[in-house]
């Protein structure tokens, strides 16, 4: 068994054009990307690849699936060993064992934790909206910075209360573990949302700031951020959430999770500093922005960008040692193989300001106007900075070859030889023979570490069991979708629904239920059975998990363990909702309870049209025990359903 924790990491690093574009050649067609299927043979493509989903789709044969299963399928493998073939690919080590007691606790201890930032992202928002002290004081911060309220809700910002530990007698009213609420700064384990003195005491870590909750891709509220509003001796503006087993501030972006869409629709991703960058910007109407949090980039945010996009565009405010200061974190974009435009705002503007006083078409005509590529704008800087004095230039084209040295791209690595050449009024052959200097140099360093790591897994090696024999799994198919059976269609538009959108609140009769609650009580209530037995799965592996730690249904069934289900999930999530109405997410209430309406009213046509069937049969043989008894039954049916068609607008659905 391989533990769950490595799965989901490579599940994470594993970008589906990546995958594909290692057996298949890839063309851009607006935000997905499509070529010649492998699995079957066509003429015009037909496969379709979407990063922003991390999925694939042949809409020629069917195939479907995510990264793993597409492994498996090309190559022929069983799950386990398409694991270990991507984990060598994304440098992720997997060992293939039972997970111990202390694993599966470490895995208890994760799910717990999340737990507790979820209770306490929705009680910052609580105090927020729904207290005195959070609408006078938090939410007129956030609307005095120009802030829309639909914008805050986005966001989901918050309000810590200014006295007391409101939040920590909550927590513990709630049953949580003071072991989970509490950071231990040895263990890792806790969020912190709480801290405690010598004395023992439990206090609100972020008390009296106003709280930007900082998500995971997936959308897990993993850590917060507290700004202070009051100016006080020895404290910081900002509180963060400490490291912890589930959180680390080198392994996250503030506002991916808002933005990833976006940044996959344009190819393109803006980075700046702080929170309020990012959230004026959306306001604005720029989404595919991220904030790096006023620290210094790490090569995993790195690629969690690189998940949906290869070109960056950083922008600065102007401040010449921020600047100098972001230069490294711009090289590790080079060594990924992005491209980086790099973008000064006007002087006394940061991007929240040029943001908040101009709309998204003016902002985008400054960027395009006056971005300029890294290399020719770190030229330029250092240039400034050196002078005329020869020890500094020569320092300075050191320092260009080496950025230019670390692109991975022979021909942009020409090109930009070819610049700066003429740039630094340097020979290009001089900077060219030492770019392969640090390249060969590099190599060699790599080639040594690789060494020592495969000395370091020989006793592993040797002691590994043999492989499992390679067996191609069988691909899922969906189920067959009869338009002439309007109960099979309808049933599979709402779990389409469950499947998407599952975990997702609506209000019923004045209570919230999630979607998936909605649809699988209503039906189990009618005693409505579905047509098909994966249908029937799909709704009870919801009921079993809607309510596990940051529980998203897309993701739970994209990639459940039975591939069945995984291929009816992505072609659910790959195909488009019947309804495409602008304010379609907004309706998803309404949706639901018309499918559920139309789904009964069909199931009642089938028992109009069973029951008159019976009649004929009771007639030919003139039983009229049988005739009576169906005649008695039949205008209970038939006012059920004149009620519902008026609900449904006097739509009669034929079966």
């Amino acid at each position: 068994m391989i533990p769950r924790e490595t799965i989901e990491r490579i599940y994470a690093a594993a970008k589906i054009e990546e995958v594909v574009s290692d057996y298949v050649t890839l063309k851009k067609r607006g935000a997905n990307l499509i070529g010649l299927c492998p699995f079957h043979n066509e003429k015009t493509g037909s496969f379709t690849v979407s990063p922003s989903k991390g999925i694939y789709k042949c809409f020629g044969c069917g195939a479907s699936g995510h990264a793993l299963k597409f492994v498996m399928e090309i190559e022929q493998c069983t799950f386990v060993e398409a694991v270990k073939q991507l984990g060598k690919k994304y440098h992720i080590e997997v060992e293939e064992r039972e997970m111990t007691a202390e694993e599966q606790q470490r895995q208890d201890n994760r799910e717990s934790m999340f737990v507790v930032n979820d209770f306490a992202n929705k009680w910052f928002q609580t105090q927020l909206w729904e207290t005195p002290e959070g609408q006078a004081i938090g939410l007129g911060y956030f609307r005095e910075r120009g802030l829309r309220d639909d914008i805050i809700r986005k966001f989901q910002l918050g309000y810590s209360p200014e006295k007391g530990n409101p939040l920590a007698k909550a927590l513990k009213e709630k049953g949580f573990k003071e072991e989970f609420i509490v950071n231990d700064v040895d263990t890792k384990i806790g969020v912190g949302v709480v801290g405690k003195s010598e004395d023992g005491r439990l206090y609100d870590r972020f008390r009296d700031r106003v709280m930007f909750p900082i998500f995971t891709v997936s959308g897990k509220p993993v850590a917060f951020a507290g700004r202070i509003l009051k100016k006080k001796e020895n404290v910081g503006k900002y509180v963060n959430s400490p490291d912890s087993i589930i959180y680390s501030k080198t392994n996250e972006l503030y506002g991916l999770f808002q933005a990833k869409q976006a940044i996959s629709r344009a190819d393109m991703c803006y980075l700046v500093e702080g929170q309020m960058d990012v959230i004026s910007m959306h306001q604005s109407g720029i989404e595919n922005v991220v904030a790096s949090g006023g620290t210094a980039l790490t090569k995993p945010q790195i690629r969690l960008i690189q998940r949906f996009t290869s070109n960056i565009t950083v922008l600065y405010d102007g401040d010449a040692a921020g600047i100098h200061a972001a230069l490294r974190g711009i090289d590790m974009f080079l060594e990924e193989g992005f491209n980086v435009n790099v973008v000064l705002l006007p002087d006394g503007e940061d991007p929240d300001s040029y943001a908040q006083n101009h709309d998204s078409t003016e902002f985008i005509r400054y960027i395009s106007e006056h971005q300029t590529d890294f290399i020719r704008f770190k030229s330029a800087l250092l240039s400034k900075d050196a002078g005329d004095n020869p020890q500094k230039r020569a320092a300075l084209i050191k320092d260009i070859t080496e950025s230019i040295a670390i692109i991975p791209d022979m021909i942009t690595r020409q090109v930009y030889i070819k610049d700066c050449s003429e740039r630094l009024h340097i020979g290009e052959q001089v900077l060219t023979n030492e770019v392969i200097k640090l390249r060969r140099k590099r190599m060699e360093e790599r080639r040594k570490q690789e060494e020592r790591t495969e000395s370091e897994q020989v006793d592993v090696a040797q002691q590994e069991p043999q492989a499992e024999v390679a067996v191609k799994p069988a691909h899922p198919q969906r189920p067959q979708v009869t338009p002439k059976t309007q109960l099979e269609k309808n049933y599979y538009n709402l779990l389409q629904l469950l499947v998407r959108y599952g975990e997702r609140p609506i209000e019923v009769d004045g209570n919230v239920y999630t979607i998936g609650e909605v649809i699988i009580y209503t039906l189990e209530g009618d005693e409505i059975k579905p047509p098909y037995e994966v249908f029937q799965t799909i709704m009870d592996e919801f009921k079993r998990h809607y309510k596990d730690p940051g529980f998203k249904a897309e993701t739970f069934y994209k990639f459940h363990s039975d591939p069945l289900i995984s291929a009816m999930a992505v072609d659910m999530i790959a195909e488009k909702y019947q309804d495409v109405s602008p304010d379609f997410e907004a309706r998803l209430g309404e949706l639901v309870t018309q499918l559920l309406f139309e789904i009964k009213l069909t199931v009642i046509n089938m028992q109009i049209a069973d029951l008159e069937q019976g009649l004929k049969d009771a007639q030919a043989n003139n039983d009229i025990d049988r005739q009576m008894q169906l005649l008695a039954y039949q205008p209970q049916l038939l006012e059920q359903r004149n009620q519902i068609c008026k609900i449904l607008g006097n739509r009669v659905i034929s079966v």
